[in-house]
């Protein structure tokens, strides 16, 4: 008996996944819940188990391939039944016949007249070269009917999942003239909706729809110089020979930087930058450490920043809100988002209800979901819903960063390194020197909604909080 993969429903919001890495081979024996494969989508990387034991016989999806929930992915067979693997590769067979049938298809209508079957035939090579009728007719028909009249470059370019077909067509938008990211130039969902977003050229393109010199010149306009849609950014030049190496990039860095891009290009960044003493908590660290290692949790600053953070949103609650055009959504809930470096990209787990956590509570979540994202354990749930967000460049050792806003938060701290350095101390006694623990915490907001004098207020009250080092161990 055979068993189906499928991409899996990764979040209600979430129509389609990337194969990042297949963890096993064509012929490789797998257990029941054994990781088979890693997936990437716009929320998180995961690795996928095996959904029954067995031998892996047929591999669909290639890495790389972009394809929609519920899509078949690979097939399992039962260990021994070996003479059904082969059965099971044969449907790959009719992936070479198209080629014979599209002519067959064509040929009824002019069978019956040798002479006007000469000219009906140029027709069909030219398809494939202006890309206008053989989408039309996969958009209305299918992916089947595609698979039947265009090239094999040709599928691989325009075919595309349900949504973006459903999209495409509500827009009247031809996929063939979207630049995809996907494999082969596969169109993915982001790559409709960057699509839609772009300014529309000139009203001279509806004029010949029909022709293909009058096609042409609609597309060039609307391809982007980046993989990831940044038209303003100019290509990378180097001369053939050149000492140098070409990667693609990954699901995860092109997601990162689409991100980036739209959040600089939606929010007003502005930046304050406060200077905190962390000697006392320092101290108080040191001192229940050990007791924290014994019960299996380690004992890091981040717990005390996030209780002093969400004593700041509780006083200021702009800085714990969302925002579009013409709403502000104050969020009652604080969900905080943590930024975990990995070794191929950043993720933002998100600490929900972190109001709720002492600093033990606090210190195993935050553990938890560092160690799941590095591991691809996250689950899509686990970083969706954050309400602000906390990163720390400080921990490989830099003074401060000035962090981009996580949309559609409005603010995003960032915790520089704490360092040992001499500071003058005012006391009522007088000033002296001494050598404190100090950190430079940076705070980006969007100035659209806050207000640098709000901003700089929240600041100071996390600062009197952290230095004042009254938490509940």
């Amino acid at each position: 008996m055979a068993h189906d993969v499928v991409m899996p429903q990764m979040g209600e919001s979430i129509a389609e996944g990337t194969v990042s890495k297949w963890l096993k081979n064509v012929g490789d024996k797998v257990e029941r819940d054994e990781p088979l494969l890693e997936i990437s989508t716009d929320k998180v990387d995961a690795e996928i188990p095996s959904p029954a034991a067995g031998v892996l016989t047929e591999i669909l999806a290639k890495e790389g391939d972009t394809v929609p929930v519920n899509a078949v992915v690979a097939r399992i067979a039962a260990e021994g039944a070996g003479a059904e693997a082969a059965p099971a590769a044969a449907p790959a067979a009719p992936a070479e016949e198209p080629k014979a049938e599209a002519p067959k298809q064509e040929a009824p209508a002019p069978a019956p007249a040798p002479a006007p079957s000469a000219p009906s035939a140029p027709p069909q090579p030219e398809a494939p070269a202006t890309s206008h009728q053989p989408p039309a007719t996969a958009e209305a028909e299918g992916e089947g009917e595609d698979d039947k009249v265009a090239s094999l470059d040709e599928r691989r370019r325009t075919k595309s999942s349900p949504l973006v077909r459903k999209i495409a067509a509500e827009n009247n938008v031809d996929i063939s003239q979207i630049s995809g990211t996907g494999v082969s130039g596969r169109v993915t969902k982001n790559d409709i909706l960057d699509y839609l977003q772009q300014p529309k050229p000139a009203a001279a393109a509806p004029s010949s729809p029909g022709g293909a010199t009058g096609s042409q010149p609609v597309a060039k306009p609307q391809q982007p110089s980046q993989p990831y849609h940044a038209p303003q950014a100019p290509r990378v030049q180097f001369a053939e020979g050149s000492n140098v190496t070409m990667e693609p990039l990954s699901v995860m860095r092109k997601k990162i930087a689409q991100h980036m891009v739209a959040s600089k290009q939606t929010s007003a960044h502005v930046h304050t930058v406060f200077e905190i003493d962390f000697t006392a908590v320092e101290k108080l660290r040191r001192r229940h450490k050990d007791a924290y290692a014994e019960r299996g949790v380690k004992l890091t600053y981040m717990p005390f920043i996030v209780q002093a953070v969400i004593a700041g949103l509780r006083e200021f609650p702009v800085l714990n809100a969302s925002m579009d055009e013409h709403n502000v959504v104050y969020h009652r809930d604080f969900n905080i988002g943590i930024a975990v470096a990995l070794d191929w990209g950043l993720i933002v787990p998100v600490l929900k209800r972190a109001d709720e956590l002492n600093i033990l509570g606090a210190s195993r979540a935050i553990n938890d979901l560092g160690d799941r994202a590095r591991t691809k354990k996250l689950a899509p749930d686990d970083v969706q819903g954050g309400t602000f967000t906390i990163t720390n460049p400080g921990v490989f050792g830099g003074l401060f960063g000035l962090p981009i806003i996580n949309q559609p938060q409005v603010a995003i701290l960032g915790v520089g390194g704490i360092k040992k350095r001499p500071v003058v101390v005012e006391t009522k006694d007088g000033d002296f020197i001494a050598i404190r623990s100090m950190c430079y915490f940076s705070l980006g907001f969007d100035h659209r909604l806050i207000d640098g004098a709000v901003a700089d207020q929240f600041m100071a009250r996390v600062k009197s909080i952290i230095e004042a080092a009254q938490f509940t161990m």
